[in-house]
């Protein structure tokens, strides 16, 4: 049974949304111009910058599933965050691709690559960059439901009515302020979210202990659950596709680089960068931490009855919100649900900022035939805003998506990482680099995910799966909750690095088969003779 308590947790949540709308609405008096509303005017310094990036990429569903890579993994589950760490680091160290790109002055990337490759690349790639965004942040508002759902106690009917309101708040502000109030609220919900998890984990760890933690992993899990190269599931394939796939979401992944481009100078971005870099460490250790803990507490009995009609690979996403459920008490159970809320807010509000801003600066580009006014653009930008959130309202929460969470965040991140990856370093350090080159590398890059999604959707396999004790044959979307077509085939680790091969070799090829322009003499100019009379 949940301690979560109306009057005192209800009280604590209360009070941190309130103050939140506060600050988010407040700042809307200084948004006058567009750059003020995509790109905080360009002003953003770095211990803004720092919280702000660390509040985004950690939401309510990042929490789920790094803390089921934890149930699952053991502490190897945790190479995805250390991949994210280092190449978060390296990159805001070196500069590699972010210097140019914050020192070209640019508000999306797409803007970049019309100056190298035209503008139709610049209008494909934007949608490229909204279409796997969109699609990637879909599954966010009802996965964040079912922890608050399963955490607090809650009835499940009152799940969508509960986010809608949610979602609700998150737009006014963001609508109202764009990037400013995205910033400030961010900054506020990163203190939030910090105590919250930091409360929680020394929780655990007084009721476990580190050493309780290393038994639970090597008995449940083996040595496996401390080195992924030997782990059946992971191994050294599965590293290098993680590290390929973080490198590219440091390098495009657009909530990143709208902090970038929102900083003083590419110096200040750059460090960013670097101190950052620990927390996406952090992000998959401490919930890593609460699942290892929930191995160790949770019998799969229970699990079962929490997830009815999941296969067991998929209930174990809800060990560690049953799990903090049993044993965070009252009022502390506010503050962590206040920190996953504040959690939850900062990634929704900075998503839809960002995809928004693809959509208005590169997207309607070619329909805009003269330049707008900076009121039209806020406008425009407010609604495309609230657009956004009408979408995340019907396909996110009121539509159930069936399927495995993990793959299909990073099937649909992949339509545009992948790509958009390749075109970055080409557009910076390739001087052959050309659009026959970007146009074959995006529709590759955006091809093969959709393509291996839509096999795993629709190949008929035989899965272990029991209804009235007799097993059965699942198929369609459905069977995303086992091992796709490209699981069971290939691997995933195989398809994610096969990806980023082909459309690198995609760009080269389509790069070099383009026939140089011919160089032309200049045309010599004859003298001018002056006829006096």
């Amino acid at each position: 049974m949940s301690h979560f308590s109306w009057p005192i947790d209800g009280s604590i949540i209360g009070i941190y949304l309130l103050v939140t709308m506060i600050a988010g609405i407040t700042v809307r008096k200084f948004v006058g111009r567009v750059d003020d509303f995509l790109v905080a005017g360009r002003e953003m310094n770095l211990y803004l910058g720092i919280a702000s990036l660390a509040a985004t990429e950690f939401g309510i569903v990042t929490c789920m599933y790094t803390a089921q890579a934890g149930y699952t993994r053991g502490f190897a589950g945790a190479i995805p965050g250390i991949c994210n760490a280092v190449a978060m680091f390296v990159i805001g160290y070196t500069g590699f691709c972010i210097k140019p790109l914050r020192d070209s002055g640019v508000i999306t990337i797409p803007e970049l690559f019309q100056q190298r490759f035209g503008s139709f690349v610049r209008w494909l790639s934007g949608v490229v960059i909204v279409l796997g965004g969109l699609l990637n942040m879909g599954v966010f508002l009802r996965v964040g439901g079912q922890f608050l759902v399963v955490c607090c106690g809650m009835n499940v009917q009152y799940l969508e009515l509960a986010m809608t309101v949610l979602l609700l708040m998150v737009a006014i502000y963001t609508i109202l302020g764009g990037m400013l109030s995205v910033l400030v609220t961010d900054y506020l919900q990163f203190v939030v979210m910090s105590v919250g998890l930091l409360a929680v984990t020394v929780l655990v760890l007084a009721k476990v202990g580190f050493t309780g933690l290393v038994e639970i992993v090597d008995s449940n899990i083996g040595e496996g659950g401390f080195n992924p190269f030997i782990h059946p599931d992971l191994g050294w394939q599965f590293v290098l596709s993680n590290l390929l796939t973080n490198t590219a979401a440091v390098l495009t992944w657009q909530t990143c680089i709208s902090r970038l481009l929102s900083a003083k100078d590419s110096r200040t971005g750059r460090r960013v960068y670097t101190g950052t870099a620990f927390f996406f460490v952090c992000r998959w250790i401490i919930p890593g931490i609460w699942g290892i803990a929930a191995l160790g507490a949770v019998s799969a009995p229970a699990l079962k009855e929490i997830a009815t009609g999941m296969s067991e690979a998929d209930s174990s996403l809800f060990a560690m919100p049953y799990y903090l459920s049993q044993i965070v008490p009252m009022g502390m159970m506010g503050i962590l649900v206040a920190a996953m809320l504040a959690a939850d807010m900062s990634t929704d509000s900075s998503y839809m900022l960002t995809w928004g801003s693809v959509i208005y600066n590169d997207i309607l580009a070619p329909f805009r035939r003269s330049k707008w006014s900076e009121r039209k653009g806020i406008l425009w930008n407010r609604f495309i805003v609230a657009g956004i959130g009408l979408f995340l309202l019907f396909w996110g929460l009121w539509y159930k998506l069936e399927g495995n969470l993990w793959e299909y965040l990073q099937t649909t991140g992949t339509i545009y990482l992948s790509s958009m990856s390749i075109l970055m370093i080409a557009c910076c350090y390739w001087k052959r680099a050309n659009n026959w080159g970007a146009v074959s590398a995006i529709i590759t890059g955006a091809a093969l995910p959709v393509i291996a999604l839509t096999l795993n959707m629709f190949h008929k396999v035989d899965v272990p799966v029991l209804e009235n004790g007799q097993p059965v044959v699942i198929d369609g979307v459905a069977q995303m909750m086992q091992r796709g077509w490209a699981a069971q085939h290939i691997g995933d680790a195989w398809v994610n690095i096969g990806t980023y091969a082909v459309v690198a070799v995609a760009m080269i090829v389509g790069s070099l088969l383009k026939p140089p322009r011919k160089r032309t003499r200049p045309r010599k100019e004859q003298p001018r003779w002056e006829v006096t009379p």
